[in-house]
C-alpha cells in the first residue's frame, strides 16, 4: 500500500514547482509595444503604427494597430515613431578575444577566472548593443559554454550563445596559441569528439593561416584533406556542422568538397569557389570589418603591431572583392564581426558597421538586414524560433529611430533592446527604470550545471 505525502510536504513540493523556470502559479504578464512600426524581414514589408503583444517571452500577436487590440491589463511600452526589428545576430564572436598589441599585454597572465569574468562583461555589453544571439567561434577552456549555461539559467545577462567550442588547430597553425594542437586524422577525430562532448554546437577548424598569427600564410592550405575529412565525419555522425577559418580559394574548395557547412573570413575567395559554395549551400561569414580602412581605428586603439597591420593591408582589397562577388553569386551570408559585437567602429558598433558594409558591397537594405537577423537564424537552424518578428517566436526585439529599409544606417539609432520578452534597454523611457539585469528568464532555463549533454540554447 502506497503512503501518501504529508500535507506540509505536498504543499512544499508545489511551492518548489512554482519556482521552476517556465512554471507559474498565476497568469503570465502580457506586454504590448505600441506606437512603433515594424519590419517583416521575411517579406520586406514595413508596417507602420503596429502593436506587438508579448507573453511568456514570445510574440503572442503582431500587426497593424487597427487589427491587433492591446489586451486589458497589459503593460504598455510606448515607442511612438520608432521602428521594430528582430534582435541582431552575430555569427563570429570571440568573447575572450585577445589580439596582438595592448590586449595581449593586458591579458598576458589572465587566469581562467579572470577570463570568465571578462567574457561575462562582454556578453552583457553585447546584449545591450542590440545583439540577442551570437555564435562563438573559438574561446579558451570552454568558458563560453559555461557562460551560455549561466545566461540560460538567468544568473548572467547576455545573448543566446551557440558555441563552436575551442578551435581545432594543427601544430603551428592559426588558433594554436600554445594550446593543444592536433595532427593527423585520428587526432582530429578525438578533438572533434572532445568539443562535442563539451557542448559545442558547431565545430571550427583552421585550415589556413590568418591575420592574427604570424605563422603560416593566409593563402596556404595548412590542414590536409584527410584531417578535414575526419572532422566532418565525426561531426556529421553527431548532427553537428563544421565551419572552416580560411583565406585560400584552394583550401576552401577542398573543405567545401569534403562537406564543411561554413567558411569564415574568405579573404581571397574567387568566383569559381563562391559558385561552388552557392551550389552546396555553404554559409559565408565574411568578417569584412577586419580588413577595411574605415574600421582601422580599432587596430590603432589596440596598438596592433606592424606585422599585423601588414597582413590586414595584404588582404583588404581581395577581401572586399570576395564579398562583392559572393553577393553577386547569391551565396548565403550571415553577419559576423570577429570583434566584440559592441566594439566601437567608425561611429557605431562592430555588428552594425559589418552590416553596413554589406549594403555598400551590393546588398539591398533588406538583404543587409536579413544578413543580421533571419539569415543567421537559418544558419544555426533556429529560424522557427528566432530571426523575425513572427507570432510564436521568441520576443527578441530591438527598436531604432528610422526605417532600415530606407537606409541600413538607421541601425545606428538603436535605443531599445528586448530579449525573450524582457526589456534590457530603453533609451526613450528614462522615467521607467529597466529591471535588474540578473534575473532568471523562464523561456531560457538552460541545462542543470555541469551537464554538457543538454541543449544550452533554451
Amino acid at each position: 500500500m502506497k503512503k501518501s505525502l504529508p500535507c506540509w510536504m505536498f504543499a512544499f513540493n508545489v511551492f518548489l514547482l512554482a519556482l521552476l523556470p517556465g512554471v507559474s502559479a498565476g497568469a503570465a504578464e502580457q506586454v504590448a509595444i505600441v506606437g512603433a512600426g515594424y519590419v517583416d524581414v521575411l517579406t520586406g514589408k514595413a508596417v507602420p503604427n503596429a502593436v506587438v503583444v508579448v507573453e511568456d517571452g514570445r510574440i503572442a500577436a503582431i500587426g497593424p494597430a487597427a487589427g491587433v487590440p492591446v489586451p486589458a491589463g497589459a503593460k504598455r511600452i510606448e515607442l511612438p515613431g520608432k521602428w521594430l526589428i528582430p534582435g541582431l545576430m552575430n555569427m563570429h564572436v570571440h568573447l575572450g578575444l585577445i589580439l596582438p598589441g595592448i590586449q595581449m599585454l593586458e591579458h598576458a597572465n589572465e587566469s581562467d577566472a579572470q577570463l570568465a569574468l571578462r567574457m561575462a562583461e562582454n556578453a552583457q555589453k553585447s546584449l545591450l548593443s542590440g545583439v540577442t544571439t551570437i555564435r562563438t567561434t573559438g574561446d579558451l577552456h570552454h568558458a563560453d559554454i559555461a557562460l551560455a549555461r549561466a545566461i540560460g539559467r538567468g544568473s548572467q545577462p547576455g545573448p543566446r550563445i551557440v558555441s563552436s567550442g575551442e578551435i581545432i588547430a594543427i601544430t603551428g597553425g592559426h588558433g594554436a596559441f600554445g594550446e593543444v594542437a592536433n595532427d593527423g586524422a585520428d587526432a582530429m577525430r578525438k578533438a572533434t569528439r572532445r568539443e562535442i562532448d563539451a557542448g559545442a554546437r558547431w565545430i571550427k577548424i583552421a585550415i589556413t593561416g590568418g591575420i592574427g598569427t604570424p605563422g603560416g600564410g593566409v593563402q596556404q592550405g595548412l590542414m590536409t584533406p584527410d584531417e578535414i575529412a575526419s572532422v566532418v565525419q565525426i561531426a556529421k555522425r553527431n548532427d553537428i556542422k563544421v565551419t572552416a577559418h580560411s583565406g585560400s580559394p584552394n583550401a576552401t574548395r577542398e573543405a567545401v568538397e569534403l562537406g564543411v557547412s561554413g567558411i569564415e573570413h574568405g579573404y581571397f575567395l574567387d568566383r569559381p569557389i563562391l559558385k561552388l559554395m552557392k551550389q552546396r549551400g555553404v554559409w559565408f561569414v565574411p568578417t569584412i570589418l577586419v580588413s577595411q580602412p574605415a574600421t582601422f581605428e580599432f587596430f590603432q586603439r589596440i596598438g596592433a603591431p606592424a606585422w599585423y597591420m601588414a597582413r590586414v593591408r595584404e588582404v583588404g582589397k581581395a577581401h572586399w572583392l570576395a564579398l562583392k562577388t559572393a553577393i553577386e553569386e547569391g551565396v548565403n551570408i550571415a553577419v559576423g564581426s570577429d570583434q566584440f559585437p559592441f566594439e566601437p567602429n567608425d561611429g557605431t558598433t562592430a555588428t552594425i558597421r559589418e552590416t553596413e558594409y554589406y549594403a555598400e558591397a551590393g546588398m539591398t537594405n533588406l538583404q543587409a538586414l536579413q544578413a543580421a537577423t533571419i539569415q543567421p537564424a537559418r544558419m544555426i537552424g533556429m529560424e522557427s524560433q528566432l530571426g523575425s518578428l513572427t507570432q510564436g517566436k521568441f520576443a527578441d526585439i530591438v527598436a531604432i529611430d528610422g526605417n532600415p529599409l530606407d537606409g541600413i544606417s538607421a541601425l545606428r539609432k538603436l535605443g531599445f533592446v528586448m530579449k525573450s520578452g524582457r526589456v534590457y534597454r530603453n533609451d526613450w523611457d528614462r522615467q521607467s527604470a529597466v529591471p535588474p539585469l540578473i534575473q532568471a528568464d523562464p523561456t531560457e532555463a538552460g541545462p542543470p550545471p555541469g551537464d554538457a549533454h543538454v541543449d544550452v540554447i533554451f
